[in-house]
């Protein structure tokens, strides 16, 4: 198989393109990483240098692709399929890329915020910086409730990109900050994205490991 991915089942990041890669029934092999072991630690670095997956590899192509917007277009070029998750309208991929950096700006890294806060020793953490990034999360969960008042996906009619950004960052965002009531089109759509089969799979296969997740303290 030409196609490997390097990842590890509960990465937000990784989901993102795992979604992309299902979506469209492109085969690869996955790899899981655990960063805590030094010796597949310093094989991901070897890949890449800032040591962070999701990396595809395609030994085919001889490319190393790092970095999950990157790597669902590079799939988008290279791998197509039924979904286009970049449209062909040059103007309608420039938004759709806007609002995948939405998701992943302003949804995805104040929620690792958080999360990772969690993770901190006692009296290391930072309630200050937790705190804005649940500002920053409520802020745009309404924004995105605004967006999705005509319903269907991030960019109309069609899955895309944005959608795949979306998914595991409102999937874990819900968790740190829930949505509230009267968020009904912002509601509405992550039950869309849960029930796409593509991200249905993700969570699907990462459940078992969702004991890991951190807890707030």
């Amino acid at each position: 198989m030409s196609l490997t991915l390097h990842y590890h089942p509960l990465s937000s990041f990784c989901w993102k393109a795992l979604v992309a890669l299902y979506e469209n029934g492109v085969p690869f092999t996955p790899k899981l990483v655990d960063l805590g072991n030094p010796a597949e630690r310093a094989a991901l670095l070897k890949l890449w240098g800032i040591g962070k997956f999701p990396v595809l590899q395609d030994v085919e192509r001889g490319e190393v692709v790092p970095e999950s917007s990157i790597v669902i277009e590079y799939l988008d070029r290279h791998y197509p399929g039924r979904t286009r998750l970049i449209p062909d309208d040059t103007d309608r991929a420039l938004q759709t890329r806007l609002r995948d950096r939405f998701y992943d700006l302003y949804v995805h890294l104040p929620m690792q915020k958080i999360m990772g806060d969690r993770l901190r020793p006692d009296g290391k953490q930072d309630p200050h910086g937790v705190e804005e990034a649940r500002s920053q999360l409520r802020n745009s969960y309404a924004m995105i409730e605004g967006q999705m008042a005509a319903g269907n996906w991030a960019m109309g009619d069609d899955f895309s990109l944005a959608d795949c950004a979306a998914a595991p960052a409102l999937f874990y965002g819900s968790m740190v900050v829930p949505f509230v009531d009267g968020q009904k089109n912002l509601a509405a759509y992550f039950e869309r994205l849960k029930a796409r089969p593509s991200f249905a799979r993700v969570l699907g296969e990462a459940e078992p490991y969702f004991g890991m997740v951190p807890k707030e303290r």
